[in-house]
């Protein structure tokens, strides 16, 4: 039986070249290890499809007392080493690094925030910016609050062009720290002004989940607790912490991935059809998932949830640290690199089907999966030898 491939609706137009409003962005930690890997190669590869519109400015700002060629140079150095469109265009490269510029600002000084708003306001004037701002914050997740506060002490929050904020996970450490976070970033900012990231959700593959279900109708019939055996999610790497120790410490793994990426992938897999392809519609079902999802209380916490560390050993020939060994680890952490829980969705379509979490750090492999198991045939008509090959009923 074969099934036709269907176009992936969250995915159309995504190849074109399309050309935003001009904006100064305001990137917090621009030296820091999200920055140089992720965020400034990215701006490379929209500058490499022109999708960056004229007059678009960088604006980096750190502790760092960086020169603006200083900071160029730092770029130039990330941009070579993690971007994803190899060669490197050079004029392109020079073009970009030109718009770029550095600020030193430190969170806790309101004065550091009006410099920065002086600046903001010569590059509208010398680049014709209509003053639209996106700030982006590559930051520890307890700065988030303070810069917040300083943006709007500053008068930052206000213009006569957009303002936008972006936040990345974790978005606070627990339900009363996320609540406080979002009363905060409402009194500043509105709520469509607010992009809170999960960057699973940009990958194409995670985007095809939805047009895989609703676009195939061969698999209605059979997405539901009679036929599924169960689902399992693996969100595994093969490295250590990289150096993140200071951030990693604060996090482990379910913060770091488990709260965030592996219930994005939950709710995609379990989420009904929504009633169209647009944010707010594909946010309610997920939504609706999640409320589903039965509580951990008393002794399901102990018989449904794993939590472990890495120790050191040998990993192709060569020594590695154990996690405790890793700079700016405590000696006495408590915080987990592997976590593994099982979850139900207690739903009319889910009822009794376990969902496996899987995440963590120096695992013999990197793989990130979603496994659906079917429910195995009332009678093995090969038999059990014939299906050593091949794994049954499964997705």
């Amino acid at each position: 039986m074969r099934v036709e491939e269907a176009p992936n609706p969250l995915a159309e137009g995504l190849h074109d070249y399309r050309v935003a409003d001009p904006a100064v962005m305001v990137i917090f930690g621009a030296t820091g290890d999200l920055s140089g890997r992720k965020l400034l190669p990215a701006l490379y590869n929209l500058a490499k499809q022109r999708s960056l519109p004229a007059g678009f400015a960088v604006v980096g700002t750190g502790r760092d007392d960086l020169t603006d060629q200083a900071f160029r140079k730092h770029a130039s150095d990330k941009i070579h080493e993690f971007s994803r469109t190899q060669p490197i265009d050079d004029r392109v490269l020079a073009a970009l690094l030109d718009s770029l510029s550095f600020v030193k600002v430190d969170f806790s000084r309101l004065e550091d925030f009006k410099v920065l708003a002086t600046k903001l306001q010569a590059l509208d004037d010398t680049r014709l910016i209509p003053g639209n701002r996106i700030f982006y914050c590559a930051t520890p997740p307890q700065t988030y609050e303070l810069i917040t506060v300083q943006l709007q002490a500053a008068g930052l929050n206000t213009s006569p062009g957009f303002r936008r904020i972006v936040i990345e996970k974790p978005f606070g450490l627990d339900l009363k720290s996320a609540r406080e976070l979002t009363e905060t970033l409402h009194k500043v900012f509105s709520e469509d002004s607010v992009y809170r990231i999960d960057h699973y959700l940009g990958k194409e593959t995670v985007q095809n989940i939805l047009a895989f279900r609703f676009a195939n109708a061969i698999f209605e019939p059979v997405w539901n607790a009679n036929l599924i055996d169960s689902v399992q999610i693996t969100a595994a790497e093969d490295i250590g912490i990289e150096n993140r120790g200071g951030y990693y410490d604060r996090t482990g793994a379910l913060r770091d991935i488990v709260q965030n990426h592996a219930m994005q992938l939950v709710s995609l897999t379990a989420m009904e059809p929504p009633l169209a392809f647009e944010a707010n519609a594909v946010r309610d079902e997920k939504v609706k998932v999640l409320r589903a999802i039965r509580p951990l209380i008393g002794e399901d916490i102990e018989q449904s949830t794993v939590r472990a560390q890495y120790a050191k050993g040998w990993v192709l020939g060569e020594q590695v640290s154990g996690y405790r060994e890793e700079p700016d680890v405590a000696q006495d952490s408590q915080t987990e690199t592997f976590a593994a829980l099982r979850l139900f969705v207690d739903n009319w379509r889910w009822a009794g089907v376990p969902f496996y979490i899987r995440a963590g750090k120096r695992l013999p492999k990197r793989v990130t999966e979603i496994r659906i198991q079917f429910k195995k045939p009332p009678h093995l008509t090969f038999g059990r030898d014939a299906m050593k090959e091949v794994d049954p009923n499964a997705l």
